[in-house]
C-alpha cells in the first residue's frame, strides 16, 4: 500500500467515526447515526478529494474506500463505536451508491458534470433516510390498536420511531426482550419508558412465556435479503417461531437501503463475520460466579460479599479452564420469510415475496 493510499485510509477511517456519532458525539460512544448514511458520507468525502480524471478511476477509489470501511466494521474493537451492528447495512449502503454513481455516469457521459450530480444527490441522502424512518412509522403506526400488548426485540432507530410515533394517539404497551449480551434491548426499553409508555423488560430466554400475553411482534433488520428473510440482532429467529406457533402477527420495519443482495438458506449462510466472537462480554455476576470468570463480566458493585454470593440461586463456584468450555457468540440470525407477516418500509408495505422485485428496482 502506498502512502497516499495509506493517508486516504486513515481519512476514511477518521471520516467513518466522526458521521457516525454525529454533533457533539465523543469517542467511546455508540454511533448515533445509520451506518448506511455515514458510509455514504464518507464516500462524498471522496468523491470531494479525487483526483482520478476518469469514471474508471473514481469507481476505484469508492470500492477501495468501502472495503476499509467495512474492515472497520469487521473488527470487534469497534464494536462498542457500532453498537453491536452487523456490516451487512453497511455493505449495502455502499453497493447502491456504487450502482447510483454508474447510473449517473451512463446518464451524463460528462465527468464533472456527472461528479456535481452526485455531490448534488448525495448530500440529501441523509435527509431523505430521516424521511424513510418517518415514512414507515406513519404507515406502521395504523397496525397496533389501543389496549393491545407490543414485543420487540434489541435496539432499532426505525421500531424506536415507529411505537413512539404510535404512542401519541394511542395507548399501548410494550414487552422489551433483554436483547444480550450488549443489552441493547434493555437500553432501548428506557427511551420507551422515558416516553410514558408502560414498558416491561424480560429475558430473552423468557420470549416463549410472555408471547401468550402478546398480540404482535415489531421488530427492525440489519438487512432484508433477496428471498424475503431478514438478518438480526441475535434472538430474532427464535422470537419468530414462537410467534409463528402462538399465531401472532411478526412485522419488520426497515428502510430500503438495507436491502441487501445476500440469499441465505440458513445460519450457516451468514457471513462469517456474524460469529466473531469468541467471549461472552455482557456484565453476568452469575455466569461469572458459575464459570470462575470465564464467561460474562464481574459485577461494577466490588463489594458482593461471599456470603451474598453463597445465597444467590448460582448453584456453586464451577472453576473452568479456557480449553475445558466453548463460547460461541454471534450478533445475528436469519429469519426466514415464512416466518415474516409483513415488511414495513419506505416503499410501503410489502409481502416477503415482493422484497426480491424491489431488490431488482433498486439495483438494476
Amino acid at each position: 500500500m502506498t502512502q497516499s493510499s495509506q493517508e486516504e485510509s486513515a481519512h476514511v477511517i477518521s471520516d467513518l467515526r466522526r458521521h457516525l456519532m454525529g454533533e457533539g458525539g465523543e469517542e467511546g460512544e455508540t454511533a448515533t447515526v445509520a451506518l448506511p448514511v455515514a458510509a455514504i458520507k464518507v464516500l462524498l468525502g471522496v468523491i470531494q478529494r479525487t483526483k482520478a480524471n476518469t469514471m474508471m478511476g473514481l469507481q476505484d477509489e469508492l470500492k477501495q474506500a468501502s472495503e476499509v470501511m467495512l474492515g472497520f466494521a469487521h473488527n470487534e474493537g469497534n464494536s462498542v463505536l457500532l453498537g453491536g451492528r452487523s456490516h451487512i447495512a453497511l455493505a449495502s449502503g455502499c453497493e447502491l451508491f456504487l450502482r447510483y454513481v454508474t447510473r449517473c455516469f451512463l446518464e451524463l457521459p460528462d465527468f464533472t458534470a456527472c461528479i456535481a450530480q452526485v455531490l448534488e444527490r448525495g448530500e440529501r441522502f441523509a435527509g431523505i433516510s430521516l424521511a424513510a424512518r418517518d415514512r414507515i412509522a406513519q404507515v406502521g403506526r395504523s397496525f397496533i390498536q389501543d389496549g393491545q400488548t407490543v414485543l420487540t426485540h434489541g435496539w432499532s432507530r426505525v421500531v424506536a420511531s415507529l411505537l413512539l410515533k404510535a404512542s401519541k394517539r394511542k395507548q399501548f404497551e410494550i414487552i422489551v426482550l433483554e436483547g444480550r449480551p450488549d443489552a441493547s434491548g434493555a437500553k432501548a426499553a428506557k427511551i420507551f419508558a422515558d416516553a410514558g409508555i408502560p414498558t416491561t423488560v424480560v429475558l430473552d430466554s423468557a420470549v416463549g412465556y410472555v408471547m401468550e400475553r402478546v398480540d404482535l411482534v415489531i421488530v427492525g433488520a440489519e438487512g432484508v435479503v433477496e428471498n424475503g428473510g431478514i438478518v438480526n440482532k441475535i434472538g430474532t429467529y427464535a422470537t419468530a417461531i414462537v410467534a409463528r406457533e402462538l399465531g401472532k402477527p411478526f412485522y419488520v420495519a426497515a428502510e430500503s437501503y438495507k436491502f441487501a443482495r445476500l440469499f441465505p438458506l440458513n445460519q450457516s449462510d451468514l457471513p462469517e463475520s456474524m460469529d466473531a466472537h469468541t467471549r461472552l462480554d455482557f456484565v453476568d455476576t452469575a455466569s461469572w460466579n458459575a464459570t470462575g470468570g470465564l464467561v460474562g463480566k464481574k459485577s461494577d458493585k466490588d463489594n458482593i460479599d461471599d456470603k451474598e454470593q453463597q445465597n444467590s440461586s448460582v448453584p456453586g463456584l464451577v472453576k473452568l479452564s479456557e480449553s475445558a468450555i466453548k463460547v460461541k457468540n454471534p450478533k445475528c440470525d436469519y429469519t426466514p420469510a415464512k416466518y415474516i407477516t409483513l415488511l414495513l418500509t419506505d416503499l410501503g408495505v410489502l409481502t416477503p415475496s415482493a422484497v426480491s422485485d424491489e431488490l431488482i428496482r433498486l439495483y438494476q
